[in-house]
């Protein structure tokens, strides 16, 4: 019998694996229901954990998207940065925001707050399904 940091660490490497065959962000419930499809027993509670920790250790990107559910990719740079994501085909650009990145520090400041952080992603049609919609 295994110890519980062994069967996380397995299982955390399955969603990191299967999160990194994906293109843009994904449920938690749409990557369990891939690691299942594969053949895998892990639980969804699991997938959730694991997708918390590789958030926190830097390693996905995490996200709400607009009708509140948290969506997760596997992360392609480093630090703080910003996403423009389709909202139908899911498509996401990190992008730079060097003008909200100021205007963050100059709001807070102005208020009198210190160490400000902020999120920042836009949600949009890509290009390719603005041409779809538009037929």
């Amino acid at each position: 019998m295994s110890t519980p940091a062994k069967r996380n660490t397995w299982q955390r490497e399955a969603v990191r694996e299967a999160l990194g065959h994906n293109d843009g962000f994904v449920s938690a419930q749409a990557l369990h229901a891939v690691l299942r499809e594969g053949g895998s027993p892990i639980g969804l509670a699991t997938v959730y954990r694991a997708l918390a920790d590789l958030a926190t250790a830097d390693e996905a990107d995490s996200l709400q998207s607009p009708d509140g559910e948290n969506l997760f990719r596997a992360c392609t740079s480093s630090g703080h940065h910003h996403h423009l994501i389709c909202r139908s085909c899911g498509l996401t650009v990190e992008i730079e925001a060097h003008a909200v990145e100021a205007w963050a520090q100059d709001v807070a400041a102005e208020h009198g707050f210190t160490a400000a952080q902020h999120v920042v992603d836009v949600f949009g049609l890509c290009a390719a399904c603005t041409k779809l919609a538009a037929h």
